[in-house]
């Protein structure tokens, strides 16, 4: 007969018996980073001219190398500026050196810049080798030089090899 509106109550209201509409997803804030590289392509890494690396770099990126690396570097894309010193075997699928390396070279392309100072051995699939780049090793080309160890001496008949060799 008689009862109480249900306006000032307490309690569910009348609109609580409604099926309620799902909840739009939150949107994220405007201040949220958006990376500038492309999806799945970070920039490269860079060792700062200022800086000096004791030990080994292992990336599947890319590596700008300005200061100093006392150790070995393996990337898919190493750049080795023109104030930069590697002491160390570098392995890469691109390997642009500007500066100094001091050690063995493995990459499928590897380019010397008239900057470069390389002392050591490049084993590569493609070089190039710009005027006035300083070089002193040997280079030989290989199908497949990102295989690990050593150039396949033991493969070579003129190469003797000994049993007291580390390797």
């Amino acid at each position: 007969m008689f009862s109480k509106s249900r306006i000032n109550e307490p309690g569910p209201k009348a609109d609580a018996d409604k099926p309620k509409a799902p909840e739009a997803p939150m949107t994220k804030p405007a201040m949220d980073f958006t990376p500038s590289a492309p999806k799945g392509k970070a920039g490269a890494s860079v060792l700062s001219s200022d800086l000096t690396v004791v030990g080994n770099l292992r990336t599947t990126g890319d590596i700008q190398v300005e200061g100093t690396v006392e150790g070995d570097i393996r990337a898919h894309l190493l750049t080795v500026g023109e104030s930069a010193t590697i002491r160390g075997e570098i392995v890469a699928d691109d390997i642009v050196v500007n500066g100094r390396v001091i050690g063995r070279v493995r990459g499928l392309k590897v380019r010397l810049t008239s900057t470069a100072r390389v002392e050591g051995d490049i084993i590569h699939k493609t070089i190039a080798i710009e005027s006035g780049a300083h070089f002193e090793g040997s280079v030989q080309r290989q199908e497949d030089p990102l295989q690990n160890g050593r150039p396949a001496a033991a493969a070579r008949p003129d190469v003797p090899t000994t049993a007291g060799e580390a390797g």
